[in-house]
């Protein structure tokens, strides 16, 4: 029987710091069996057969539960999908669409974070008699596939239990386990760039588009671009029951200039209706001849060729160095900085992934403040009522996938991220189920922030400065014309930061000889740019103070309030800050309002700090707007999540994506957000999700040709009364420190606002 030591104690303990290794090997007592009081998610599993010649990779503690697939286990899923197909002619039309990790549940993670991955914190997980008692391995991983088939226009959803991966995988071979497979009723699912690929070529081959163009002074094909959008959903003619694409047209003036702007020749009056699953297209109509736009001494943007011009020769080189490496450490994808620490995923649809955030705070240990933070969803949606930019309203999470649209930034190496820069590599299935790399995708490096904080004394002429650090970690796309680069900051004071950055190259129209366009913004002759919005959702899965299994937070609305004239404003100046509860789903269905001053506090209602305030982390918006449309619009159907900036519902794993799984070409209202809130959750004290929605609305200037400079959104989560000073400075504990109710009295959950003790 092992010691309650043997079991507290993970034995040969191997970590491999390779930057190019994703693995983190521990050994542990096998003897140990799990309590069922302790985590009953989590079954020990018996060791498979070894493979003769071989080598096999467990992956029962080899992988964190939360780290992305790797190229291997991807292969497996997908060949595992394809030999459970039932006859040959399904399995050479199954195309996939998108391989994903199957999540844990919160208490795996927690498990995994006590025992099996350093930094090993059993207090994570609650005590039971006797000692814990540690089970020998964590549940196997699983896949979860998106399988599109091409013949019968069936989208199926299939999970596959990863039980082997082989480090060689040889002839299709595979060790996985179908757990279940669904066919999902009419939907379609989000279009892949083989797709689009060969929809270029199918309109360029159809004979009614080389008539149209040819009238238009092209003959040259190579000079043609066909941008497949993806048709949304306007009428039942664009009902799922066909994968269809209505694809937007622009000319290049010059095949052998890779680097121009062919966005710049924008084909105005031709429809092309495509049938995506058989590659042909359904209708086409030449329905008015618009000039194609001169030729623009602007259309390049390569080096030195930028507005014609040259490069700027008055900025001198700007070095950062940092000559004794960086402040971060990084062991597979777990990361430390400074008190933060936190995982890093990614997906396929979402791209970067930040898992288990937390921060160390001094005697009061790691403090928990969120459990999963991404960007879910993203919607442009264009203003101009003329054909075909009505139709503009791209769900790019949703119907193209930011992570699959990712740069390898391996290109352009030390351009977008500058310093000590630790990179790391994303997998994914290609449309036909093979694996694909993108090399340098996502981007963790330190950054100088300015002032952190700064006073001088005027009677002693003293003065005290801190500079400001943050660690950055993002990742840049390309969806068609705009590049969207996201970013998470983490900063010295405790403070996270999500940023946006929006640039790229606009999506035009042409324009008659002497015609202008209301919607738009005449930019170059014979072309303009339609005004349009960019909204994002943020979806945060907040934890603050709260251990695993927990539910203990609830969201706090705050106002600033002027005071009303009389006995109490008697010099009419006095305003204060009014604290509302968002009791339930409905009632948090919620907008900015910046004459107010308006936030939101995620507070625990179990925990106080040494004035006897709830702990909380607030929600500060940055510049936002709503949708400029009328409530009737098409896209509103798909998107009603945009009605509102902030949304909160008590946590669900199926609760994913805010406008469905599905949005393209998508007819029905009743998924989503927008549905779920209807069951009117109470939130007073749950596991709270916070889904946040901003955006922009974008006029374009002249200044935006013929590159558009980067535009900055973002949100701040703040600490509110969760520390007791700057965590800046590591100051040691005073006595009151020590003996702070948030170290353990226990108290009553939160009634009206105020907390009651036991």
């Amino acid at each position: 029987m092992a010691s309650t030591q043997e079991k507290t104690t993970p034995k040969n303990l191997v970590i491999n710091n390779d930057s190019n290794s994703n693995a983190t090997t521990t050994s542990i007592p096998t003897r140990s069996s799990i309590s069922t009081t302790l985590i009953s998610a989590v079954d020990s599993f018996p060791d498979p057969p070894p493979s003769k010649g071989i080598p096999v990779m467990m992956r029962a503690q080899t992988c964190h539960p939360l780290d992305p697939l790797t190229a291997a286990e991807i292969s497996v899923a997908v060949a595992t999908v394809r030999a459970a197909g039932a006859t040959p002619e399904v399995r050479d039309s199954m195309r996939f669409v998108e391989v994903v990790l199957v999540e844990p549940d919160k208490q795996v993670v927690a498990l995994a974070d006590a025992y099996f991955f350093p930094p090993f914190q059993p207090s994570l997980l609650p005590r039971t008699k006797g000692g814990p008692v540690i089970p020998t391995k964590l549940p196997t991983r699983k896949a979860r596939l998106v399988v599109y088939n091409k013949r019968s226009n069936e989208t199926s959803i299939w999970i596959v239990e990863l039980r082997e991966v082989h480090a060689a995988t040889r002839g299709g071979h595979h060790r996985g386990k179908v757990i279940s497979s669904e066919v999902v009723p009419n939907v379609q699912p989000p279009m892949d760039a083989v797709e689009y690929a060969e929809c270029e070529a199918v309109v360029k081959e159809f004979p009614q588009f080389r008539e149209a163009m040819k009238r238009r002074g092209i003959e040259d094909m190579d000079l043609v671009m066909v941008d497949a959008w993806c048709t949304g959903y306007h009428s039942e003619a664009d009902a799922p029951s066909r994968r269809l694409a209505k694809p937007l047209i622009f000319c290049r003036t010059e095949s052998d200039c890779p680097m121009e702007n062919g966005y710049a020749r924008p084909v105005e009056g031709i429809h092309v209706l495509v049938d995506m699953q058989n590659m042909v297209v359904l209708e086409f109509e030449d329905r008015k001849l618009v000039p194609l736009p001169p030729t623009d001494p602007l259309r390049n943007y390569t080096s030195g060729e930028t507005r014609g011009g040259v490069d700027r020769s008055d900025v001198k080189p700007l070095q950062i160095i940092q000559p004794e490496g960086p402040s971060f450490r990084v062991n597979g994808h777990f990361i430390q900085w400074q008190k933060w620490n936190f995982r890093i995923g990614f997906t396929p649809r979402e791209g970067l992934v930040i898992y288990s955030v937390a921060y160390i705070d001094g005697s009061h240990g790691r403090r928990q403040l969120a459990h999963r933070l991404s960007f879910v969803e993203m919607v442009v949606p264009y203003g101009d009522p003329n054909e075909p930019h009505y139709r503009k309203n791209a769900f790019d999470a949703g119907e193209d996938g930011l992570g699959k649209n990712a740069h390898s930034l391996k290109k352009v190496k030390g351009c977008d991220c500058l310093g000590y820069i630790k990179y790391f590599d994303a997998h994914f299935t290609n449309f036909t189920g093979g694996v694909e790399t993108i090399e340098n995708c996502v981007c963790l490096h330190e950054e100088d922030h300015g002032i952190l904080w700064k006073h001088q004394d005027w009677r002693t002429g003293l003065a005290e400065v801190r500079r400001s650090r943050r660690l950055t970690v993002s990742f840049i796309c390309t969806v068609a014309n705009y590049e969207y680069g996201f970013f998470w900051h983490f900063y010295q004071d405790g403070k996270i930061e999500a940023e946006v950055k929006l640039t790229g190259i606009l999506s035009l129209g042409a324009l008659q000889p002497g015609e202008t366009r209301k919607y738009g913004t005449t930019i170059a002759p014979g072309l303009y740019a339609p005004v349009h919005q960019h909204f994002f959702v943020a979806r945060m899965d907040m934890a603050v103070d709260c251990k695993p299994g927990e539910a203990f937070n609830q969201v706090v609305e705050v106002d600033v309030k002027v005071e009303e004239p009389g006995k109490n404003n008697v010099h009419n100046n006095a305003f204060y800050a009014e604290e509302k509860l968002l009791k339930s789903e409905l009632e948090a269905m919620r907008d900015c309002n910046p004459s107010a001053a308006r936030h939101w506090i995620v507070r625990n209602t179990r925990t106080v700090n040494r004035t006897g305030q709830l702990t909380g982390y607030k929600l500060v918006p940055g510049s936002n707007c709503l949708p400029l449309a009328g409530s009737e619009a098409k896209f509103l159907r798909r998107a009603a999540f945009l009605k509102h900036n902030l949304w909160v519902t008590p946590y669900k794993s199926d609760e994913m994506h805010p406008g469905g799984e599905f949005p393209n070409q998508n007819p029905r209202v009743g998924e989503g957000l927008a549905t779920w809130v209807k069951q009117n959750r109470s939130l007073e004290e749950a596991d709270i999700v916070l889904w946040y929605v901003f955006g922009m609305t974008h006029i374009p200037r002249l200044e935006d040709w013929p590159v558009m400079p980067v535009e900055h959104l973002g949100f701040m989560l703040m600490p509110h009364g969760f520390f007791n000073c700057s965590p800046a400075v590591d100051v040691p504990p005073s006595a009151s420190d020590l003996d702070d109710k948030e170290n353990g009295t226990p108290t009553k959950p939160v009634q009206n606002g105020l907390i009651a003790k036991l």
